[in-house]
């Protein structure tokens, strides 16, 4: 797992080429002229994990509105949540000799020989959003995402808050909707929902079932089903996305009960589509996890391709939002 101290460290680019012939799904290159002087345009390798929740689109369009706006030439590949496909990508990311490599990783470990590669090839990489473990810290330059640790925190606390409002007493049974397994976020978000469970509500807390959706709603809505069948007492749902959480919730009403009354849901991520049924009343809270990282992406990367310093680990700014809060957050969701 990435290592979370503040230190920093320095990558130098090389020049930019052509083309690539990636096996994962392509949406082409977006090219763009750099200004002024005749200099080339940095070009960027991007290695996106899917397209797999709202999320996930909304950083997609970040990236490579961001990409544009900066100048650089973007190389964007989809792994469709298949981690052979951006082992792929970035292999040839490196055959064409881009200047900076960046993506965000499907899942946490298996990136040691790609990334040496790389690094052989002098050519930096970035990663975003997710992070990854590795035997040498400096197979990478740095990561521009949140703490998902802390999310989990936040969403055990802002829970806290639910269930006073709910005027609910007595043992908590939790159901858990996982991310995708061994995911940088369904593996932290879990850790630091546990840390503050198990350290404040010991006695009263209880994880009852706990399986992956695959960040999906198909999954969500499917494993929210069978939970209900072998749990049909629960009291809270924990799901690590939105789009999970939203599919949990037409399994919860197709059993005939009412979400966010009958079961009170936390979500992370805060996508339009989760304030939309907060303010409905079928989810209690969301914390919240911005996927628009474009801006900072390319301020980093142009500074890694420039040699300049940056920090081990950018962090985004992010909010929790409750039930009352929706309506008036929802008209200002830019994603």
């Amino acid at each position: 797992m990435l290592n979370r101290r503040n230190f920093l460290t320095a990558a130098a680019g090389v020049a930019a080429a052509a083309g690539l012939a990636a096996c994962a799904k392509e949406d082409g290159s977006t090219t763009a002229s750099s200004s002024g002087g005749g200099s080339k345009a940095i070009t960027l390798g991007f290695s996106q994990v899917g397209s797999e929740s709202g999320w996930r689109t909304a950083n997609s369009d970040s990236v490579k509105s961001a990409a544009k706006e900066a100048g650089y030439t973007l190389k964007f590949s989809d792994a469709q949540q298949k981690q052979e496909n951006q082992i792929s990508a970035i292999r040839n990311y490196i055959a064409q000799k881009v200047d900076v490599i960046a993506f965000s990783p499907v899942v946490v470990t298996g990136w040691d020989a790609v990334l040496k590669e790389a690094k052989a090839a002098k050519i930096p990489v970035v990663l975003t959003d997710r992070s990854v473990e590795t035997s040498d810290d400096s197979l990478f330059v740095t990561l521009v995402g949140s703490d998902f640790t802390d999310e989990g925190r936040r969403a055990a606390k802002i829970l806290e808050k639910v269930l006073e409002k709910a005027g609910h007493k007595g043992p908590v049974k939790i159901a858990q909707l996982e991310g995708t397994t061994g995911a940088a976020p369904a593996i932290e978000r879990a850790k630091g929902f546990k840390e503050v469970m198990d350290a404040d509500h010991a006695d009263d807390w209880k994880i009852v079932v706990s399986q992956t959706g695959d960040f999906t709603r198909a999954g969500g809505k499917q494993v929210m089903a069978a939970f209900l069948q072998s749990n049909p007492d629960i009291d809270v749902l924990f799901a690590h996305n939105d789009d999970m959480g939203i599919g949990a919730i037409q399994a919860i009403e197709a059993a005939g009960k009412k979400p966010g009354r009958d079961i009170l849901i936390v979500t992370v991520d805060g996508v339009k589509d989760g304030f939309v049924a907060m303010s409905e009343g079928k989810i209690n809270a969301i914390v919240e996890c911005n996927p628009l990282l474009g801006p900072q992406l390319m301020d980093v990367v142009k500074k890694v391709h420039n040699g300049e310093k940056v920090e081990r680990w950018i962090k985004t700014k992010e909010s929790d939002f409750m039930q009352d809060q929706a309506k008036d957050a929802l008209p200002t969701r830019k994603y």
